[in-house]
Order: structure tokens, then sequence, then C-alpha cells
């Protein structure tokens, strides 16, 4: 029994002792190699906190899309649409900004059209929200851009250390050379297993919010032509359409092309 706890000490001690492994390997590089190894880390994690929380947060956007889709526009005002909907939600932002630009424009001394004005003050309105969407993405470009770079330094110290190591035992064996050499290639692996993921999250990421910013506009351009009509064009797809299906019946064959994009249009 003494033995054989021995002989497992004596594996576990030989295992620690690995020269080859990645603490050997980050005690050997010193300072240099250690410093590259917690960039590398830090910027891992970084990269995946800010994946899951964009994540989250396009989530939470998409899905106040989907209830806007089934019950806003059956409202009879904005106003009474906008208390439906969630407190700090993306799509209340744009509806009372475009409220507020409407009260706005009648204490205005310069003469402004309507139209430019609320247009401009719900672009105003989508653009800070596609703003925020985007924050951190530009962390992930930097991520992937630069982490094999990191790696790669940490490469070229690695050899130039194998390369010190030779001159001075006067031989290349492969005992003074093998250290710093793996040394060198796990630099590398670690920066293209820290910008691989970050290229592919940022790529996803922005993709999600391209579709994200197409919903907010197409919803402002809604609003918009709400306001602008005294709400008499509202869209008329979902809940809007399914509630009034005579009107859409009734309305001559030369506006049908402006009921497919979405809107009624005045008589």
């Amino acid at each position: 029994m003494l033995t054989t706890i021995l002989a497992a000490g004596g594996a576990a001690a030989g295992a620690e002792a690995n020269p080859y492994g990645l603490g050997a390997a980050l005690r050997e590089g010193g300072l240099i190699s250690q410093s590259v190894f917690t960039i590398l880390v830090l910027m891992s994690v970084v990269s995946f906190y800010i994946l899951f929380s964009k994540l989250f947060e396009q989530q939470k956007i998409i899905n106040q899309a989907k209830r806007v889709r089934q019950g806003f526009w059956s409202s009879n005002s904005l106003r009474e649409g906008s208390a439906k909907l969630e407190k700090n939600s993306a799509y209340k932002q744009i509806v009372d900004d475009g409220l507020a630009a409407q009260d706005q424009h009648s204490k205005l001394t310069d003469p402004v059209e309507a139209h430019d004005w609320l247009h401009g003050s719900l672009a105003r309105s989508e653009a800070a929200i596609n703003s925020k969407l985007g924050g951190g993405l530009a962390f992930l470009a930097t991520v992937g851009a630069t982490a094999p770079f990191i790696g790669l330094f940490g490469t070229v110290i690695g050899i130039y250390r194998a390369l010190i190591k030779i001159g001075s035992s006067g031989q290349a064996s492969i005992d003074a050379v093998a250290g710093p050499v793996g040394e060198a290639l796990i630099m590398t692996a670690l920066g293209l297993v820290v910008a691989v993921p970050a290229v592919l999250a940022y790529n996803w990421l922005q993709r999600r919010n391209k579709g994200i910013a197409e919903d907010l506009s197409a919803f402002s351009n809604d609003v918009l032509g709400f306001l602008a009509s005294n709400g008499a064009v509202r869209p008329t797809t979902g809940s809007a359409a399914a509630g009034k299906p005579a009107t859409v019946k009734a309305t001559p064959a030369t506006t049908t092309a402006g009921q497919a994009g979405g809107v009624q249009t005045r008589a």
C-alpha cells in the first residue's frame, strides 16, 4: 500500500515537473510571456462578456418588436399605444420622441416644415438606439484584429529565447530548444483562440443589429406618417389591418400600391 502511494506521488510530481506544459512555458518565458498570456485571457473574457450582454440586449428589442406588431397600431392614438409599451422600450422611445417633436414644432419661431422637423427628431432617436446597440462591437473588432499579433509577439520572443539558448549551449539539442519553441507555439495558438471567436461574434452581432435597425426604421416611418396625417395614415398589417378590413377593400385600385408599402393613402 505504501509503495503504491509513493509511486502515485512520484507520478504526480513528475506530471507537475513536466517542462513542456503551459505553466512551465510561462515560467520559462518570464515576464513578457506572462504579460502576453494575461492580456489574451483578459481579451477573451471581455469578448465573451460583450457577446452575451449584446445578445441579451438584442433579444430584448426583438421581443419588443413582436409586441408592437401584435397590438400597438390597434390603439386610437400614439399616446395610448405608447402607454401599452414597456417603460424602457426602444419603440416607446421613438414614439415619445415623435410626440415631443410634434409638441415642440408649434413653439418654433423660425418656420420649419413639420415633416422635416419630425423626420429629424425621429432619425436622432433611431441613431441613439443604434449607437447603444453598437456599443462594445468596436472592442470585438479590435480583439479580432490584434490578438493574433499579440500572440505573434510572444512567438517572436520564444524563438529569440530558443536561439539564445542554442548559442549559449553551443549545440541545437532538442532539450535546449523544446521549451522556448513550445512557448512560442502556445502563444501563437492562444492568439488565434482569442481572435477567431471575437471576429465571429462581431459579424453575428452586426448582422442582428442590421435587422433590428431595419425594423426600427420601418416603425419610425410609420410613426412619421401617423403624425404627419393626424392619424389618417397607419400600417395596414397586423392588428390594425385586422381591425379595419372594410377600409382596405373599399380603397380604389389606384392606391393599392400605397397599401402594399404598409400605409393607407388619404383621399
